[in-house]
């Protein structure tokens, strides 16, 4: 008895890590609601508080889906800039280079 007391134990100790695709799954049946948290908690063996947890998550975090497109505009616009930043790397450096044949 003791050694199936201890093993459980050590089974609740562990710490298990679920990918972000297992909890989007989750939270999405959770969203449906044709499940209760327990029929959920018991056929994804996972705990009600956690359910809830990644379903928050999920409905706080779903407008980012929509943004992505913002993203890559504005990544457009620092490629543009490091475009430039360059040039003006270059021309600084020809001035410098003049400048010093000059004596100024």
């Amino acid at each position: 008895m003791k050694k199936i007391t201890k093993l459980v134990a050590i089974m609740k100790a562990i710490r298990r890590k679920f990918s972000a695709g297992f909890k989007a799954k989750v939270a999405i049946e959770a969203l449906k609601e044709r499940e209760s948290l327990a029929e959920l908690s018991k056929r994804f063996e996972v705990h009600p508080n956690m359910i809830s947890k990644w379903k928050q998550e999920f409905i706080e975090h779903s407008a980012e889906v929509f943004e992505k497109k913002k993203e890559v505009e504005d990544g457009v616009d620092l490629e543009k800039l490091y475009t430039k930043i360059g040039e003006l790397e270059m021309e600084n450096d020809f001035l410098k280079k003049n400048l010093k044949k000059i004596g100024l």
